[in-house]
């Protein structure tokens, strides 16, 4: 049996495809959320609707973080803050959005599988770093900010961001009153 052997350069590529791909996704959502369907006011009203309140403040602060921490994926530059911006986002909308749907998106509602699986994949690239691929490497960053460190700085400010923020703003009314 032929021993697998795995690349630095196979690891770096794969972590780039992660990287552009969840970055990308990123963009593409701050961009809608910004200009597209119902524009930021819809956005607003949306998240406001969702409880968290005030709904314009919240939708800035969601479609600009979707866009810098995008950006910082795609380039791989400060690799766990654009990972950590990416699970931030993605469990506030896990938990004031999709939770209450199930797991599958495609249920009424949307479920949760989406936004645990970039949450996930944000998690994991604030742990592996952002590859030689990526500006980190070039300003030599990534050794510093790749593993353990990595990790925890996307977890804290990452998860620790989206409690924090939800225990300060987020005020759903009760499922009652949406009933009446």
């Amino acid at each position: 049996m032929k021993e697998l052997v795995i690349t630095d350069a196979a690891v770096s590529v794969g972590i780039l495809i992660l990287r552009l791909s969840v970055g990308a996704t990123l963009i593409a959502h701050g961009y809608n959320h910004i200009w597209g369907g119902g524009k930021i006011q819809g956005t607003a009203r949306w998240f406001q609707g969702l409880g968290l309140k005030p709904g314009a403040l919240h939708a800035w602060l969601a479609s600009v973080t979707e866009l810098v921490c995008g950006a910082l994926l795609v380039i791989g530059l400060l690799n766990p803050v654009g990972a950590a911006g990416c699970v931030g986002v993605m469990v506030v909308a896990w938990i004031t959005n999709h939770r209450p749907n199930g797991f599958f998106i495609f249920r009424p509602g949307e479920g949760y599988e989406y936004v645990m699986n970039l949450a996930a994949a944000g998690l994991a690239l604030g742990a592996v770093g952002a590859g030689k691929y990526s500006a980190d490497y070039l300003l030599n960053l990534h050794e510093d900010l790749a593993g353990s460190l990595g990790l925890a700085i996307t977890a804290i400010a990452g998860i620790g961001g989206a409690l924090v923020l939800l225990a300060v703003f987020w005020r759903p009314e009760p499922q009652e009153a949406k009933t009446s």
